[in-house]
């Protein structure tokens, strides 16, 4: 005759294994990330919380204009997100805040946001290169071009230091505004592109 188990035991049980099983998911599947600053502005803004797939990365390479979360290589405590612009092999220049990959202007309209011109140039933010990409490695640059610290400053980023692709917006909100205004019901389950 087989021993009921304590309802206390069951509950136990319950919460150890769905600890382990989100554990697990966070390590290996999926990670929530927050968007403390606005070097990717317009497709993230301060505030959005998005979902990062850490799976991509183990079936394909990472490839231009995915969305990337990696380990800062100047602080590995801290995590970054920029956009992949730069392969390894290419040759990559920008030139009065245009960027040219081997040589040919590269179509970023869709997400090359520019703050603001002016009339002075700083290097390296809009002008820069030209370099060769190394192998294992990418160049990544926020959207927000002129409020961005990216590859332009700190160097190429090593393939293993990418914790994986953000893939979608669950949760924003403006944290300059009080509740309920500051939730942007338009920007939940937004794709990341």
């Amino acid at each position: 005759m087989e021993k009921k188990k304590g309802f206390l035991r069951e509950y136990v049980e319950a919460l150890v294994v769905a600890l382990l099983l989100a554990l697990f998911i966070r390590a290996f599947v999926v990670q929530a990330f927050r968007i403390p600053s606005g070097s990717m502005i317009p497709t993230l803004l301060v505030g959005d919380q998005i979902l990062v797939d850490k799976v991509a990365y183990r079936f394909r390479k990472p490839m231009r204009g995915d969305i990337v979360v990696f380990k800062y290589p100047q602080d590995e405590t801290r995590d970054f997100i920029k956009r992949v612009i730069g392969m390894p092999g290419e040759t990559l220049e920008v030139r009065n805040r245009k960027v040219y990959i081997n040589n040919t202007l590269l179509d970023d309209r869709g997400y090359a946001f520019h703050e603001f011109f002016d009339n002075f140039r700083m290097p390296p933010r809009d002008d820069y290169g030209p370099v060769v990409v190394p192998q294992g490695k990418y160049f990544v640059m926020g959207d927000n071009r002129e409020n961005s610290q990216d590859s332009r400053f700190w160097g190429f980023l090593n393939e293993d230091k990418i914790v994986g692709r953000a893939f979608i917006i669950y949760w924003s909100r403006d944290i300059e505004k009080y509740f309920p205004l500051e939730i942007r019901w338009g920007r939940f389950s937004r794709l990341v592109e």
